[in-house]
């Protein structure tokens, strides 16, 4: 079983360097929620591939500075297409 956890933190990790992915769309593309994915990143995988877990976390640090902004542009976009 460790073995398994092991190679999924490494495919997370990777997945979320190579399609710049937040951790939402990385939970979803591997089924497991978001807490196992954060998990994997910032500490399984800094004891099993620490440059991986760097890169990882620099696209997940960018994605949470960002995020506030794509809140508002995704709400904008809600009331742009609504009737009143």
């Amino acid at each position: 079983m460790k073995g398994y956890i092991e190679e999924r933190a490494v495919e997370i990790a990777g997945y979320i360097v190579e399609n710049n992915a937040t951790v939402r769309q990385t939970a979803k593309a591997f089924g497991v929620s978001k807490s196992t994915v954060h998990k994997d990143v910032t500490e399984r995988l800094t004891q099993i591939n620490p440059t991986l877990a760097s890169r990882a976390r620099k696209v997940l640090d960018v994605n949470k500075s960002e995020r506030h902004i794509r809140g508002g542009m995704a709400t904008k976009e809600k009331y742009l297409h609504q009737h009143i």
